[in-house]
């Protein structure tokens, strides 16, 4: 039955659900960063493993009642930097989560890694435990703007680790940055075109951007001016669509039906449970829609775990008067859009909620006139933080 009340969630259908895991730990924290990611203090034996698992294991516990039956698409682990973790380790935790959710049997399960960490024998561990994807946090192969970003790996171990990976797993992706210190059009095509060169099915580009909290929000570089971003930009975009990507989200380039499944669930305004440190969740219900958050400090969490049973600081209901521009909010990041039908099915309200919004960001020129689909025009993705805006309550 329709719902018709813009006040009252009602869902037909609970969307897809996928799990989000923290690791919060990484070698070196990043001037740019503004990730729960903390510095371990003595090297590789800075953080508790065994503790840190069994804490992620009771975590997971704590949520099978609340998506009881339902099927886990994907699996990512996030950081932080996770390929710290040993192959053991992650094999005893994928097979605690095989026990204990019902896993679909082809799952996309992706492990972020940093290239300072990868070695070949762990990442064949890493792939035996049942890790099929990994994103690879590149940034640059060119060792003055690895310098300048903070990484602890140099150009040459960024290519080593791009080809230790493809060996081993059945997608890769490259995170790269553009936008780079006093970084000109002509460095910028050089990184594109060494990422192009390997061939991985899937690239994410990010322009960097002081954000708050970070040390480079207190003690900010150089960086080109907006003119000379738009321009590296522009030029990103003609390489990778010759070279056969196509740009599917406005970070997110893949080809043809290799867009990562998990991104594209939190984009479609997907369930996802989230453990670990800091980690955030959303659960739907059929009569609403809930978000949780956990202790951000690792320590805190593990206590959390071990005395509580439960590391949660936060877990509210959405209020339907928030759920469209929580929905427009990832929708709109889409290239191609969501079908319109896709609001109602996400967020239990009437698409009658937002015709007032659609109508104003439509003749502005920010989005599509397709009456079937919620997609931003070029115009839109260009402005998108405007027009994510015009949905707000």
């Amino acid at each position: 039955m329709l719902n018709s009340n813009p006040n009252k969630v009602s869902l037909s259908a609970l969307p897809p659900l996928a799990l989000y895991i923290h690791f919060p730990w990484c070698e070196k924290k990043c001037p740019y960063c503004d990730f729960n990611s903390h510095q371990i203090k003595e090297g590789k034996a800075g953080f508790d493993e065994a503790r840190y698992i069994h804490a992620l294991i009771a975590d997971l516990e704590t949520e099978l009642p609340n998506t009881w039956g339902r099927q886990v698409h994907s699996i990512f682990i996030g950081g932080g930097t996770p390929s710290l973790l040993s192959a053991e380790g992650m094999d005893q935790l994928l097979c605690a989560i095989r026990a204990r959710v019902n896993l679909e049997p082809d799952a996309e399960i992706t492990m972020e890694a940093n290239p300072g960490s990868v070695e070949t024998e762990k990442f064949a561990g890493f792939a035996k435990a049942g890790i099929n994807r990994v994103s690879l946090g590149i940034q640059s192969f060119q060792d003055e703007y690895l310098k300048a970003l903070g990484r602890i790996h140099n150009g040459e171990e960024a290519k080593r680790a791009v080809g230790i990976a493809l060996k081993h797993f059945k997608s890769v992706n490259l995170d790269l940055m553009y936008g780079l210190p006093n970084q000109t059009l002509a460095m910028a095509k050089a990184d594109v075109e060494t990422a192009l060169s390997f061939k991985t099915p899937h690239l994410s580009f990010y322009n960097l951007t002081l954000e708050p909290n970070t040390y480079f929000a207190s003690f900010p570089p150089s960086l080109p001016n907006e003119d000379a971003i738009d321009a590296i930009y522009e030029q990103n975009l003609d390489l990778l669509t010759k070279a056969g990507y196509q740009r599917y989200e406005v970070s997110a380039y893949a080809k043809k039906h290799q867009e990562c499944k998990h991104n594209l669930n939190y984009w479609r305004f997907g369930d996802y449970i989230g453990i670990g440190a800091g980690a955030h969740g959303k659960v739907s219900y059929p009569d609403r829609i809930t978000r949780q958050v956990r202790e951000r400090q690792p320590e805190a969490y593990m206590t959390a775990m071990e005395t509580k049973g439960n590391a949660l600081i936060e877990n509210r209901e959405i209020a339907a008067k928030d759920l469209p521009f929580e929905f427009m909010l990832n929708t709109l990041r889409l290239t191609d859009g969501v079908d319109t039908s896709t609001f109602t099915e996400r967020t239990g309200l009437p698409l009658s909620t937002i015709s007032k919004s659609l109508d104003e960001a439509s003749k502005k020129g920010l989005l599509d006139e397709n009456p079937r689909r919620l997609k931003a025009t070029e115009l839109g993705i260009r402005y998108l933080n405007n027009l994510q805006e015009m949905f707000l309550d």
